[in-house]
């Protein structure tokens, strides 16, 4: 995602728009004037929506989700990892009052997915002004994967220097023996640096000076689809913002990230330990402005939802497939039907997570995102559902559970 941030920086190519109000699924009290202590009903309140939380056994999509401590899930922009009959949520461990890293990267398991124990702070930023991931620097969407042949599980995320807004646009990577952590920080690069995609169009005839187009002309489009942003990140390597992991059938681990100032998405291979890049990399809807790409594979296509690029504010999701992860992805229609959709149920994808032992059965993850309180933001978690003709699609559900897929 890319946002005004609180130091207010901010990117260009990336429209702001005030966020909609709503109310994050939760629900007032009128407390009566003869109350004598409102503050212990208001208590009384809380923690019985706490123990309701932590112990159903269904979803309610855009209500606070709480662990079975009490405390409110604390897991943004995350993806989870299955391993050993257990899941593994990670995501932003976020602040009240800034959505920069002041803490690290969180991790909560489950057996069943609805109950969640917090694992605590698998990464944690450092107070080293040497580190990449010093406290106050922006990490986001992190995602891990398991490398078999190594044993390590790999963490990717999208890394902003301290202090830099989102000028850097670089990922971080880190791994652990266990998926518990601790995680070790390793590096952060930009990708594919003096590397050109496997689809890159020639450069006949491209004017490779961005001060002779004006931005979001005719001309600019053209060149934008054409490789303008790609050439200016040769030798810097490629922008890397929003992201996701996929592993394949064949154990192949790809990196899928919003580059080219958010314009274009790239999905570029990993070597066989995950910890870098084979220079195998596409680009994938050039100029077409996506950002949080979610992907999953059902019956040998791949399919990847995305978001708009709007900031904190929801848009339109948007519906891309392909036959193969290296091959041409087609465009579709927003995959969300019914009311809200064309905001996405008011949040942006964030992960696609096939459910274990059920066979097609995808849980659509999202987050609603609310940067007045960022802790008090919460999770949409929907079924995807397919319809006659065989494309996925998003309906909302106030509440659901997993006999959904059948």
């Amino acid at each position: 995602m890319l946002r005004m941030h609180d130091d207010g920086a901010s990117v260009a190519f990336c429209k702001n728009k005030p966020k909609p109000d709503y109310d994050n699924g939760r629900r007032g009290a009128v407390m009566k004037k003869d109350i004598i202590l409102p503050f212990m009903a208001v208590a009384i309140l809380l923690s019985g929506c706490s123990k309701h939380n932590a112990e159903a056994n269904y979803f309610s999509p855009g209500q606070f989700w709480y662990d079975d401590s009490g405390a409110l899930i604390n897991a943004h922009g995350g993806g989870i990892l299955s391993y050993k009959n257990t899941y593994y949520w990670y995501g932003e461990y976020k602040s009240d009052t800034t959505s920069n890293a002041m803490t690290g990267v969180s991790c909560y398991s489950s057996q069943d997915l609805y109950t969640w124990h917090n694992e605590g702070i698998v990464l944690p930023v450092s107070d080293s002004p040497e580190s990449d991931i010093q406290r106050g620097c922006i990490l986001e969407r992190p995602k891990v994967i398991f490398n078999e042949s190594t044993g390590k599980f790999v963490m990717y995320f999208h890394l902003e220097l301290k202090g830099q807004g989102y000028s850097a646009a670089r990922v971080g990577i880190a791994v652990s023996e266990t998926p518990t952590g601790p995680f070790t920080f390793i590096r952060s690069l930009r990708p594919n640096a003096d590397i050109l995609p496997l689809n890159m169009p020639s450069e006949a005839g491209l004017d490779k000076d961005e001060s002779h187009y004006e931005g979001w002309s005719a001309e600019w489009v053209a060149a934008v689809r054409q490789g303008l942003f790609t050439w200016r990140d040769l030798h810097t390597g490629q922008m890397s913002r929003d992201m996701a992991l996929y592993v394949d059938d064949d154990g192949k681990a790809y990196h899928i990230y919003a580059s080219e100032e958010n314009l274009t998405l790239q999905i570029a291979e990993l070597t066989p330990d995950y910890l870098g890049y084979t220079g195998r990399y596409k680009r994938i809807q050039p100029a077409g402005h996506n950002e949080a790409p979610a992907l999953f594979k059902k019956a040998g296509k791949y399919y990847m939802i995305t978001s708009g690029c709007t900031g904190w504010a929801p848009n339109a999701a948007r519906l891309l497939t392909a036959d193969s992860l290296m091959g041409e992805w087609t465009l579709h229609e927003n995959p969300c039907v019914g009311a809200d959709a064309d905001l996405t149920f008011h949040s942006q994808s964030t992960f696609v997570l096939p459910i274990e032992g059920k066979h097609n059965a995808f849980i659509f993850m999202a987050d609603r995102w609310k940067p007045e309180k960022h802790t008090e933001g919460t999770y949409i978690w929907l079924p995807v559902q397919f319809g006659a003709d065989g494309m996925p699609y998003l309906e909302w559900k106030d509440n659901w559970d997993l006999s959904v897929f059948k």
